[in-house]
């Protein structure tokens, strides 16, 4: 059983969701990002999205570009967040997911990439810009080892569609909750749960919802649906806030400690 699995089992039995963090690598700078998610780890983040920076982040809305530009400033690439996941590992065995645009990956080498991660430590990867059609390009290119491929699925996709983004699939499915880029205001549950019961229909992976949740009452509310929720812009919005702040680590595990516990039923 590879981490995923077991994570999404053990919560499960506890009556837990999965608390799914999105930090940036590198933002504000190597050394404070891994200070940043020890205190994650250590306040109860289950599963851990490793942003990868990128100068063209399409899908995010301006707290993350912003936190990408922060990281771009310290030469942060994908060959950093490789040594950044082979540190993480040293304290922590919770599953990590990197999360990238295409571009990075071809950059960094496609037939060098999977087993480079796995080699690091990290359990799958989502990456915002490769449709389903086009995704064998890259895991054809894949040593057979657990690493998963965590796909999409938007609040318009069909559900035939979703039925077969949920075959090509594996770990779990990313639903996302509303139209838009990351970081936007606002939850539409009924829709969430409109998505969320057809999803169920035709996939029997786990299910975790982010965009636009910030609060620890949108969690409890996501939670309630859903087997994970995903937050990012909320915590990129507290680091930029706490850039010079000595303490901006264990603000980050007290947030994330607040979150956690809205995902216990």
């Amino acid at each position: 059983m590879n981490r995923l699995q077991h994570t999404f089992n053990t919560l499960a039995e506890k009556k837990e969701k999965a608390l799914v963090g999105f930090i940036t690598a590198g933002d504000p700078d190597v050394e404070t990002s891994l200070k940043i998610i020890r205190a994650m780890c250590e306040n109860g983040m289950d599963i851990l999205e490793m942003g990868v920076p990128f100068s063209d982040p399409s899908a995010d809305g301006p707290v993350i570009q912003r936190s990408s530009n922060r990281a771009l400033k310290h030469q942060v690439s994908l060959e950093t967040v490789m040594e950044m996941i082979r540190r993480i590992r040293t304290f922590t065995s919770i599953p990590i997911i990197i999360f990238s645009y295409y571009n990075p990956i071809i950059a960094y080498g496609m037939g060098k990439f999977q087993p480079d991660a796995v080699a690091a430590g990290a359990d799958g990867v989502l990456v915002v810009d490769l449709p389903m059609e086009e995704s064998a390009e890259l895991t054809s290119l894949w040593e057979k080892k657990d690493f998963s491929l965590i796909n999409l699925v938007a609040p318009t996709t069909p559900r035939d569609r979703m039925a077969n983004i949920a075959a090509a699939s594996s770990g779990f499915l990313y639903l996302v909750s509303k139209t838009g880029v990351t970081g936007s205001d606002g939850l539409d549950t009924s829709e969430i749960n409109t998505q969320m019961e057809i999803l169920r229909s035709v996939t029997n992976l786990p299910v975790c919802v982010g965009f636009g949740i910030s609060t620890a009452e949108d969690v409890a509310t996501v939670a309630s649906m859903a087997d994970g929720v995903v937050i990012g812009s909320a915590f990129e919005r507290l680091i930029e806030e706490n850039l010079e702040n000595p303490e901006l680590a264990t603000i980050l595990g007290r947030r994330t400690g607040e979150y956690k516990a809205a995902t216990r039923l």
